[in-house]
């Protein structure tokens, strides 16, 4: 389940995106988050399974898109189809146009085909 994140996620999420190679700088990190704080048209995600969080996706709304510009899965849930569900229920909540950023965009390039196929 996506949950949108709030101040008291802070350091969860943090963990989650440090995760992606270009977060391991903890300036950047701290960056990254205050964007989502800040800007009004960018969202972060926390995904839930049961009581862990698990994943964490974060988009910037351009027009009628969610342009994806981070995604991330802890290791011991990868390969289980997690970041292909918090893309499905990102169609789910009613963004039709899932992009990438050049960070996100070979990783989310090979879901979209597969989103369709479950649409």
């Amino acid at each position: 389940m996506l949950v949108r994140y709030k101040k008291a996620l802070e350091k969860i999420a943090m963990g989650l995106i440090s995760l992606m190679p270009q977060e391991k700088d903890i300036k950047r990190l701290m960056e990254t988050i205050q964007q989502y704080e800040q800007k009004e048209n960018w969202t972060l995600f926390l995904w839930k399974n049961g009581e862990e969080y698990v994943g964490a996706i974060g988009i910037a709304e351009e027009n009628d898109a969610a342009i994806v510009q981070h995604i991330t899965v802890i290791p011991s849930y990868r390969g289980e189809g997690v970041a292909l569900k918090m893309l499905h229920e990102l169609r789910n909540m009613g963004y039709q146009h899932i992009q990438a950023n050049e960070d996100t965009s070979a990783f989310v390039q090979k879901c979209i085909p597969i989103l369709k196929e479950v649409d």
